[in-house]
């Protein structure tokens, strides 16, 4: 039988998993299952963001991006290899490139509040003394597409024949990143390199990416028969992908999706885009060797063991913002 292609993201209502009926758990799982073998993304409905909140958080991005640049890099600290604060014009490109991307974003990080050992590991976050409500914002919807992303996990651990909490404790403080980005607009187009994008094609690195609704279109996925697909968060909904975490430790029997937002027509550079994805990432000693129920004689062993943390490490340098 011939594999369906879709040309649009599945969309897929979380309250199927977690409203305790059974039979539509388990048609949720599958068709989670199947989505993430096809196009790679998935729309959820009933989510734990709220569309107001998503509107506060945009608002008050807007107004930090809108700052002077030097206002801006004033929250843009040396030596935390990007990983909070302010990350400034052209500073990462995607892997296997050198021409940086057109954006300019920000890293909110996780925020342990217990006696967890973990917390050393994290510098504290970065806040603009000019929006003072970026911080609670920020952190409200942190939270919220952090609870979020526990139960999508839950349901690909069911897929992959695994406990359904197995992710839990591994997610449990994990290093997960909120991004504000800002594409800004590029008023003479002669004056950037002639290769240059918003976001050249990528893998997230993490364990699962969910992005709430852009201000513009311009995400494209590439398909597994090599269509570049657009796609857009809808109201009301999230777009969830794998990321190159969870296509490592599942020897790639999900595989991380590769996408890229595209530059607008020429008379439309002049304008911004604004967009804001939940990297979510496991706790740093999570390993991310491959699960021994997708390892067989048919899919042998693809990477060798490596920790999140190792990982991270690795993939930061080769975007350019951690030094070799």
């Amino acid at each position: 039988m011939s594999e369906i292609l879709y040309d649009e993201v599945p969309s897929l209502d979380l309250a199927d998993f977690t409203s305790g009926d059974e039979a539509k758990k388990k048609k949720f799982v599958a068709d989670l299952g199947a989505a993430y073998n096809n196009i790679g993304f998935v729309a959820i409905k009933s989510h734990y963001l709220t569309d107001d909140l998503s509107a506060k958080l945009y608002d008050v991005v807007k107004r930090f991006f809108a700052l002077p640049d030097a206002v801006k890099q004033k929250y843009e600290k040396a030596g935390l290899a990007g990983q909070r604060g302010y990350i400034g014009k052209g500073k990462e490109h995607a892997k296997g490139r050198n021409t940086g991307d057109l954006k300019e974003f920000y890293h909110v990080g996780q925020e342990v509040e217990d006696d967890d050992p973990i917390k050393n590991e994290y510098p504290a976050n970065v806040w603009p003394d000019e929006i003072p409500e970026f911080r609670e914002t920020a952190l409200e919807v942190y939270r919220r597409l952090e609870k979020t992303g526990v139960y999508m996990l839950r349901a690909i651990a069911i897929y992959l024949g695994l406990p359904e909490n197995y992710f839990d404790a591994n997610v449990r403080h994990g290093n997960s990143i909120l991004r504000p980005i800002h594409y800004f607009p590029i008023e003479n187009p002669e004056a950037v390199p002639s290769d240059a994008v918003r976001a050249a094609e990528h893998g997230d690195i993490n364990l699962i990416t969910l992005l709430m609704g852009a201000s513009a279109d311009g995400l494209q996925v590439l398909r597994r028969d090599g269509k570049w697909i657009p796609i857009t968060a809808l109201p009301e909904q999230l777009v969830v992908n794998v990321g190159d975490m969870l296509e490592r430790h599942t020897n790639k029997k999900l595989k991380s999706t590769i996408h890229r937002v595209v530059n607008p027509p020429r008379e439309k550079m002049n304008t911004p885009r604004y967009s804001i994805p939940f990297f979510m990432h496991p706790r740093s000693e999570m390993s991310l060797a491959a699960l021994p129920g997708c390892v067989s004689e048919e899919h042998p062993k693809l990477w060798p063991d490596i920790t999140a943390g190792e990982f991270l490490d690795e993939r930061l340098a080769e975007i350019g913002l951690k030094k070799k």
